[in-house]
C-alpha cells in the first residue's frame, strides 16, 4: 500500500513538471507541454486496449513508447551515460535500449540541471538592480535603509514591463520542442 502513494511522483517524474515547476510554474505549463504525449499514448496504447484488440502487456509497452521517447528527447547523453556506469551497465546500442530504470533517474536529473539553469537566468537582472540600489543608497549615505525596500518595486516593475510571465511560459514551453 506505501508503494502505490509514491505512484503520483513517480508519474510526474516522467514528465515535464520537474523543469517547469523549479522555475515556478505548475500543473496547466505541464498539461500543455504534455498534451501531445498524453494524446499519443491514449491514441496508441489506451484505445486499443479499452476497445479489446490489445492485451495488457502490449497496451502498456506501446503506452510507455511515447513517454520514453519524449524523456530521450529531453535528457542528455552525459546524464544517460553517468547512470548507465552507476548501475555497472556496458551501455546500450540504440537510445530506445535504455530501460526505464536508467532513463527515469537520467531524465530527472536532466531536468532539474536545466531548471536550475533557467533560475539562474532569471535571477541575474534582479541581482543587478538590487546591486545598483545598493551601490546608489551607500553613495547617498543611507546605509540603514534595507535596498529591498526600494529594489523590490523596480523588480517588479522590470517583470511586468517585459512582460515577464509571458516570456517565461514561452521559453519554458518551446524549450520542449526545440
Amino acid at each position: 500500500m506505501t508503494a502505490i502513494t509514491f505512484l503520483p511522483a513517480a508519474l510526474l517524474m516522467m514528465t515535464a513538471f520537474t523543469r517547469i515547476v523549479i522555475v515556478g510554474l505548475a500543473l496547466f505549463l505541464t498539461l500543455f507541454v504534455m498534451a501531445p504525449v498524453v494524446e499519443r499514448i491514449r491514441a496508441e496504447a489506451v484505445e486499443p486496449y479499452m476497445a479489446g484488440s490489445m492485451d495488457t502487456t502490449t497496451a502498456l509497452a506501446r503506452g510507455v513508447a511515447p513517454l520514453k521517447g519524449f524523456m530521450l528527447e529531453q535528457t542528455r547523453e552525459r546524464d544517460i551515460a553517468a547512470f548507465v556506469a552507476i548501475a555497472g551497465g556496458e551501455g546500450y546500442e540504440r537510445p530506445e535500449d535504455v530501460p526505464l530504470s536508467v532513463l527515469v533517474p537520467s531524465f530527472v536529473t536532466s531536468e532539474l540541471k536545466t531548471a536550475f539553469q533557467i533560475g539562474f537566468l532569471l535571477f541575474i537582472p534582479f541581482v543587478i538592480i538590487d546591486l545598483v540600489v545598493a551601490s546608489v543608497l551607500m553613495s547617498m549615505g543611507m546605509m540603514m535603509l534595507s535596498p529591498v525596500l526600494i529594489s523590490l518595486p523596480f523588480k517588479i516593475m522590470l517583470f511586468v514591463l517585459v512582460d515577464g510571465w509571458s516570456l517565461v511560459m514561452g521559453s519554458l514551453a518551446a524549450s520542449f520542442y526545440r
